[in-house]
């Protein structure tokens, strides 16, 4: 039997599936996965909830599945969270030294943290993530750890993951209401950065593009810190939308195009190519063209990319990209994707791969399970921070954040 203070859950409540996976903590610290559960989702749109009795049956339906397969019982969980509102900021915060020497010491670094965080955000918003990046002493840059140094002022920058109060809260609901404690809410994008980048990567800067059903997360790291972060509403249902207005076609053939057919650029050869295919009686269908539907899906993905090009030019990040560009999700796996994104932003990219797990091979390479491996690895660093580091460690740790309370 597992000793339960070992077992971490990931939920990932998507658009297009509801996904557990079981992870379990051995004695040398080490993070294996041991099950996976998941469920077509029903009641999710673009990322949020949309029919909470239909998504409650589909959270029972992948926790269920994924207790069989690890033989456990899951009480609690690491739980996913996107969505159009969530927004990503950078936020300074300054703090003069005042002793005579000017050596800073740990209660000034615990002021300049506590400054950072004094956000002004609208009533309706709640921090999701404050993800600290390092200090500056007089200007300096890339400090880890300022104690001791000598300085008149010592500033800190945090980039802050926020979202809409109640659209948080009724993922949260949902949960609850199958009896399931929520240990913290995680933003997807973070997620699967963590699952798919290592520190070497994290260090070089990479951006990661997890390619949903109904949203698009990205987010950057460089210096081995998160930089920037953000969320687009648009993900694979919005292509089979597009293909079954184009193709005129009832939504599920173009659902089915799609993945038999589809890919995210339009070679020679697809030029005047026909496919017909037969119904569920054996009765041919309509001849699809498909030039015209490699066409359609090539047009969204490049919007898709170059909205999150011109965010990140905007940002000035796309030149500490050095280790490139990592796709997961379900749209990792349209044909010629990576091209498509080698295009748009002129860097290598790759089909992110999980990182630093062992396990079920069979979710491990899945690019769809990145989000939810990504919420168990999360949850093992809260269970290592939980079991104590001295300040140093402590002042290292780059994310904070919980569960959503009313401020009073």
């Amino acid at each position: 039997m597992f000793d339960p203070s070992s077992i971490i859950v990931g939920l990932e409540i998507g658009t297009s599936k509801v996904c557990a996976v079981v992870g379990e903590v051995n004695a040398a610290g080490n993070l294996n996965v041991i099950g996976v559960g998941q469920s077509r989702s029903r009641g999710v749109r673009k990322g949020e909830l949309a029919d909470a009795s239909s998504v409650g049956e589909d959270i029972r339906n992948a926790i269920v599945e994924a207790e069989q397969m690890a033989d456990v019982e899951i009480r609690s969980v690491y739980l996913g969270v996107t969505g159009g509102h969530i927004r990503g900021f950078t936020n300074r915060g300054v703090h003069p030294v005042v002793s005579a020497d000017r050596e800073i010491t740990k209660e000034d670094v615990e002021d300049v943290i506590k400054n950072v965080k004094a956000i002004n955000l609208p009533a309706e918003n709640h921090v999701v993530h404050g993800i600290r990046q390092h200090f500056l002493v007089d200007g300096q840059d890339g400090i880890i750890d300022p104690v001791g140094m000598l300085g008149a002022r010592v500033e800190v920058d945090m980039h802050v993951i926020h979202g809409n109060f109640n659209r948080l809260q009724n993922p949260i609901r949902a949960v609850k209401g199958l009896q399931l404690e929520v240990d913290a809410i995680v933003f997807n994008g973070l997620a699967s950065s963590l699952a798919l980048l290592s520190n070497e990567q994290k260090e070089m800067g990479a951006l990661v593009i997890d390619m949903g059903g109904g949203t698009t997360e990205y987010v950057v790291y460089s210096g081995g810190i998160i930089k920037h972060a953000g969320v687009l509403a648009v993900g694979g249902d919005h292509i089979s939308n597009d293909l079954a207005y184009g193709l005129k076609v009832p939504l599920g053939r173009a659902e089915a195009l799609k993945v038999k057919h589809g890919a995210a650029i339009i070679e020679d050869r697809d030029k005047g190519l026909t496919v017909t295919e037969n119904d569920e009686l054996g009765l041919p269908m309509k001849t699809c063209n498909v030039e015209h539907l490699r066409r359609i899906m090539s047009l969204r993905l490049e919007e898709t990319f170059e909205l999150i090009e011109h965010d990140l030019g905007k940002a000035g990040l796309l030149d500490y990209l050095r280790a490139g560009i990592f796709i997961c999700g379900g749209g990792a796996r349209i044909e010629g994707i990576q091209k498509l994104a080698e295009r748009i932003f002129q860097l290598p990219a790759t089909l992110g791969k999980t990182n630093s797990i062992s396990g079920l091979k069979s979710a491990l390479d899945q690019p769809e399970f990145a989000t939810a491996i990504g919420l168990v690895k999360y949850g093992s660093f809260q269970q290592k921070k939980k079991t104590g580091g001295s300040f140093t460690q402590t002042i290292k740790e780059t994310l904070f954040g919980g569960l959503l309370t009313r401020k009073p």
